[in-house]
């Protein structure tokens, strides 16, 4: 049979203000019918640029040239708006990293799925309720009819998530392009996507996976391709290219992977990896301080959280000491999110007390906790919505600087914190929407550790990043609980990133800590169900490409 997508020589280049930019360079590969290929590498290597102009969807100021470009046969190089409506829902469907984003917060699902039955012709307006709750169902979403009539923002991410897929394959496509789809989704919910992709291309749809996240491509992907700066590097079945890879770029993705095997050693690169290199060493992480009697930076008892008749926090109780890492793991709705908002003192517990620093710090008026907040920071997972649009980069940083540092002197203090998280001076002009992800990450623990805070609040901080961003972050943040003793409250869908870097961890399960211990007991010996089924759902580097 004929491949289903054809490229070959595929150019994409951007306009910009400072000149040209090559997102993508003269890359060639092909889709097979029923085949799954993935499509690995940094952010900016070109993995979403190559999907999305696939779908006529390259981006404002694109220039998209090839020597062939094919769907199902047909040149699509020359097609115009008319023609890319009629390929999009039909010939190939298109699933996004943020269903929140990509579903019409003004619509119901049940009407955006709807949209795609009526635009092709799928069904008649009296079958079209039928069949959106049909396609709701095909993908495993609870009570379809009700669920068809909520709006985006009523249904949790994976809900939002399926119900994208839905919308996706509502116009039976034979190409289904899924762009980082389980990115910040728990380990159950993204078992239950990944399961989705699976049945999908059981019934012959062909799939081209965009992830950053290595062990999902080896449960699905039958081949794999490797872009860096726009050009493929590497290619071949998923098994043998993850087993042993031939390019250094590729090891080097390889090694970035956290995981228990790389507890106590750095995760990223220390230099450049070019061709013909070796794999480049991990060297250890400098040992944390000693944890000592009276060391104690947090301690909460007993709390509780409900709203209404739901309770989301039930007598939760840990400690944190100076220098040590807890994690905390659970599904989404578990109640992690609820506690460290307790911990910040953001939310108000029910019941049950936080001490910080040896002081009441539950229950306590905000100007009794001003003189010790800024010895607990946060580092939220969106860092942008945390940061004021108008600020540059350097004001970001610099509102946070101990009042004690004199005004002249600010400027230096603001250039050695980044240069501490591995930016330069040149970003310090630049606002947070002109940076990357990776950037705009480090900008926001670069403002963390500004006070020299004695707990950093980690919610998931490093979900949304590719394994190498993600890499400098976990051994920047090893490298700040060495140097200054700070304590972090680490959470995480992620359970290797927990394994490789917490001490102990909690496994929150309907608000209540099921268990909790050394981090290598709980994941190696768990004793609880719960815990048990978080581990058997996480995805591993073990290919499962076909033979």
């Amino acid at each position: 049979m004929a491949p289903l997508v054809t490229v070959e020589d595929l150019h994409v280049d951007f306009d910009t203000p400072t000149g040209q930019v090559a997102a993508v360079r003269g890359i060639s590969f092909t889709v097979e019918p029923g085949e799954c290929v993935a499509v690995v590498g940094e952010s900016g290597s070109g993995k979403s640029v190559t999907a999305r102009t696939l779908v006529g969807l390259p981006g404002p100021g694109a220039r998209v040239r090839a020597a062939r470009l094919e769907l199902a046969g047909q040149d699509v190089r020359g097609h115009r708006p008319r023609d890319w409506r009629r390929v999009r829902g039909r010939l190939a469907g298109l699933v996004l990293q943020d269903a929140l984003v990509s579903l019409d917060p003004l619509r119901t699902v049940g009407a955006e799925i709807g949209e795609v039955l009526t635009t092709h012709g799928i069904v008649g307006r009296r079958e079209r309720a039928g069949r959106v709750a049909h396609l709701l169902d095909l993908v495993h979403l609870p009570e379809p009819e009700r669920r068809a009539r909520q709006y985006p923002h009523q249904l949790s991410g994976g809900l939002r998530q399926r119900a994208l897929i839905a919308s996706a394959i509502a116009g039976e496509p034979a190409l289904l392009i899924a762009d980082e789809p389980t990115t910040a989704l728990d380990v159950t919910v993204q078992a239950q996507i990944l399961r989705l992709l699976a049945e999908r291309r059981a019934a012959g749809v062909s799939l081209l996976l965009i992830s950053h996240d290595l062990a999902v491509v080896a449960q699905v992907a039958d081949r794999v391709l490797v872009l860096r700066d726009g050009r493929i590097v590497e290619h071949g079945p998923t098994g043998g290219l993850l087993r042993a890879p031939a390019h250094p770029y590729t090891r080097q993705l390889l090694a970035a992977v956290p995981s228990v095997s790389s507890r106590g050693r750095r995760l990223s690169a220390t230099a450049e990896v070019s061709e013909g290199a070796d794999v480049l060493s991990r060297p250890a992480l400098p040992a944390r301080p000693e944890i000592r009697p009276g060391d104690t930076v947090l301690d909460a008892t007993g709390l509780t959280r409900s709203y209404g008749d739901h309770t989301v926090v039930r007598d939760v109780s840990f400690s944190i000491a100076r220098g040590e890492t807890l994690g905390l793991v659970g599904e989404s709705g578990s109640g992690k999110s609820t506690v460290a908002r307790i911990v910040a003192g953001l939310l108000a517990a029910d019941t049950g007390t936080v001490t910080f620093e040896g002081r009441p710090w539950s229950g306590a008026t905000e100007r009794a906790r001003r003189p010790l907040r800024r010895r607990l920071q946060l580092i939220a997972q969106d860092p942008l919505s945390s940061f004021d649009p108008r600020y540059t980069v350097g004001r970001v940083v610099a509102e946070n600087l101990e009042p004690d540092v004199p005004r002249s002197e600010r400027g230096e203090h603001v250039v050695e914190l980044l240069r501490r998280v591995g930016l330069g001076p040149d970003l310090l002009d630049r606002h947070p929407r002109q940076l990357s992800g990776g950037q705009r990450q480090r900008v926001a623990i670069a403002r963390a550790i500004a006070p020299r805070p004695s707990l950093i609040i980690c919610d998931e901080p490093v979900s949304a990043l590719d394994v190498s961003v993600q890499a400098q972050v976990l051994d920047l943040l090893a490298d700040l609980r060495a140097a200054d003793g700070t304590a972090l409250l680490f959470i995480s869908h992620d359970l290797g990133v927990v394994h490789h870097l917490s001490d102990r961890v909690l496994v929150l399960h309907d608000g209540a800590v099921v268990e909790q211990g050394p981090v290598g007991d709980v994941f190696t010996y768990p004793r609880h169900d719960y815990t048990r089924s978080l581990l058997d759902a996480l995805p591993t580097l073990v290919a499962a490409g076909r033979p």
